[in-house]
């Protein structure tokens, strides 16, 4: 190559390479010959390991000699055989105990490992891998993955659709796949080919003896059905005939309906008793739930009305009215009900306005206007009106013309935030408990009444049945009483170290 100058052009010297396209004419190696030629000098320095790998790609194909890579070359899977006649996904079989998923810590290290591999195959086609998947199965009984790079400068190469045909024809578990390689792990339940082998061969063999079984078994049934000698074999259908003819006797019509009577009515017995158990664990929890709600109200002192109240006129009630429907900031009462941070913000709202809105989503009636008898009280503010509302009812307070913010905000008379919560999941599930007792007693006196006089019609025998069945059942509800009651305890005191804390 000619130097440059400052101003004038770079102009290359072609001569160089018109003198190396006439050495290749001439037949001098080239540089890509150059390359190949010391690769018996490298298969001489390999170590034992190296050696033994490359052995092992030697078994499974032709090289791919355009690898761009270094190191050893990987199997070109672009001439392995397309299509194999009769080829079948490989026989797998799961050890017991084991599960075939992988954990997340197990596909880390899987990929970790993949990593440092070199490449085994390079795969530029996108169909037909019946012969990639056969070197993979063969690959796969000395090493755990099967590292495949995809080849570049290939048009229209879809590694999406190459690692589902492979995963499909192997079997085997897709750890990586991305434009530039592609990992397949061999699964747990893989099995070498000869190990395959055998075991499909042993349980081809098992289902022809549990064949060959069963069709002497059914020839014996059909065998002992037949008197030999007169005399029927010990322990067979025919010997319950011939004793059933010799000694028993047949059943009458009024017999059989007596007896469908009995089962029916024992049945149905079951089934209160079973009702009736299922109340007394329906009223367990209800006397948890009440004793639950006892302790966390224990520490709820609401305060009561106050002496010098102030009172507002009717025209002051009906322009704060207008006024406090018309504000658009509102204090949101939920399920929680009212606890101290509620009548906090009350006050941080009084601080800058006379008026406060509160929005309360209760359907019942009733329980609003407790709720706001409790927030006036507590608050020391003045109810201008309940009213209806889009997104519930509106309660409207007037902080007074004398009003005065406390030193606490925070009423300590009242639930915390916390406290609050477990008070209305507790009343939640006392009023679930208590409807479901109720429906409980419903079926239990429909059933008693559907069973009628049966039971007087009883004889002595079923009534000694009865006793019997009756202690059965009660030994069992006494231990699980006892176990409710182990559960209640434990429950109660885990409250007990919760209120210490």
């Amino acid at each position: 190559m000619e130097e440059r100058e400052d101003d004038s052009l770079f102009v290359p010297d072609v001569s160089k390479a018109d003198n190396s396209i006439d050495s290749i004419v001439n037949g001098s190696p080239s540089i890509l010959e150059k390359s190949r030629l010391p690769a018996s000098d490298h298969v001489e320095s390999m170590t034992e390991e190296e050696a033994e790998y490359n052995s092992l790609l030697d078994g499974l194909g032709p090289r791919f000699e355009d690898w761009w890579g270094t190191g050893i070359l990987p199997v070109d899977a672009d001439l392995l055989p397309q299509t194999i006649p009769g080829y079948k996904t490989p026989f797998r079989l799961l050890p017991t105990g084991m599960r075939s998923r992988l954990t997340n810590a197990e596909l880390t290290n899987l990929r970790k490992v993949a990593k440092s591999l070199p490449c085994h195959f390079a795969l530029g086609r996108n169909r037909n891998h019946q012969g990639l998947a056969a070197a993979v199965i063969k690959l796969w009984e000395n090493s755990l993955v099967a590292k495949i790079a995809v080849k570049r400068g290939i048009q229209n190469t879809n590694n999406k659709l190459m690692a589902e045909e492979i995963k499909n024809l192997t079997g085997g578990i897709l750890l990586l796949r991305n434009k530039f390689f592609i990992v397949i792990y061999r699964g747990k339940d893989f099995l070498p080919t000869n190990v395959a082998a055998a075991l499909a061969e042993r349980q081809e063999m098992t289902k022809q003896i549990q064949d060959v079984e069963e069709k002497v078994r059914n020839g014996t049934v059909e065998a002992s059905l037949m008197v030999e000698d007169g005399q029927a074999q010990a322990g067979t259908l025919a010997e319950f005939y011939e004793a059933q003819a010799r000694w028993g006797r047949e059943m009458s019509a009024e017999e059989r309906e007596k007896m469908i009577g009995k089962a029916s009515r024992t049945e149905h017995a079951r089934k209160v008793k079973r009702m009736e158990h299922k109340l007394r664990i329906a009223q367990n929890k209800l006397h948890r739930s009440e004793r639950m709600l006892s302790k966390v109200e224990a520490s709820m002192v609401p305060v009561g009305p106050s002496d010098d109240q102030e009172t507002i006129t009717e025209e002051e009630r009906t322009m704060f009215r207008r006024v406090g429907l018309r504000m658009k900031p509102y204090l949101p009462v939920g399920i929680r009900g009212v606890f101290d941070g509620v009548i906090e913000n009350m006050h941080l709202h009084w601080k800058h306005r006379e008026l406060v809105k509160l929005i309360s989503k209760q359907k019942n009636l009733a329980f609003i206007e407790e709720t706001a008898r409790l927030l006036e009280y507590e608050s020391g503010g003045i109810l201008v009106s309940i009213e209806r509302v889009p997104k519930g009812h509106a309660l409207i307070y007037y902080r007074g013309k004398n009003y005065r913010r406390p030193i606490s905000l925070r009423p300590r008379n009242l639930l915390t935030k916390a406290k609050a919560l477990k008070r209305s999941v507790g009343m939640q599930r006392h009023e679930a408990l208590s409807q479901h007792i109720s429906e409980l007693e419903k079926t239990i006196d429909q059933m008693t009444i559907e069973m009628g006089d049966c039971e007087n019609v009883q004889d002595k025998n079923t009534n000694g049945g009865y006793d019997k069945f009756d202690r059965v059942l009660e030994c069992s509800e006494s231990e699980d009483e006892t176990s409710w009651s182990d559960g209640d305890e434990e429950h109660l005191g885990w409250e007990d170290e919760e209120s210490k804390t």
